[in-house]
């Protein structure tokens, strides 16, 4: 494999990069702290129709918040990992093609594709 970096053009792509990943950053930290807020508000559910307040029963709105959360949470975990792993494996390629290590460069591009593995506390259980 020929390889044809322009370590300038690289450099440029990852601080833009991460300045996107920095949105992806906020909105996440907002879903962690808004929504369940959110859902403390929206009511709870009892028999009979009344509300309990706090410490009723989760009503359907919170449920849907709560569900929300769980799936944005996993999505969101991979697109920060796979950010991570891209960005960490173009800097590292980048600098042992700089340094004329070829191999080192394709062994750095090799780890960034794996897929990442995301562990989420509490994921899957219910």
């Amino acid at each position: 494999m020929d390889w044809d970096i322009k370590p300038s053009g690289v450099q440029g792509v990852v601080n833009k990069t991460i300045t996107a990943a920095g949105g992806f950053q906020t909105a996440g930290k907002s879903l962690q702290t808004e929504l369940p807020e959110a859902a403390k508000h929206a009511g709870t559910v009892t028999e009979g129709g009344s509300t309990a307040g706090e410490g009723g029963g989760m009503g359907p709105i919170a449920g849907a918040l709560g569900e929300l959360m769980a799936s944005h949470a996993t999505r969101i975990a991979y697109i920060s990992a796979r950010t991570e792993a891209s960005l960490n494996g173009a800097i590292k390629a980048t600098t042992a093609y700089v340094h004329g290590n070829i191999e080192q460069a394709q062994n750095a591009q090799n780890e960034a594709l794996k897929e990442p593995k995301i562990d989420l506390p509490g994921a899957g259980q219910k």
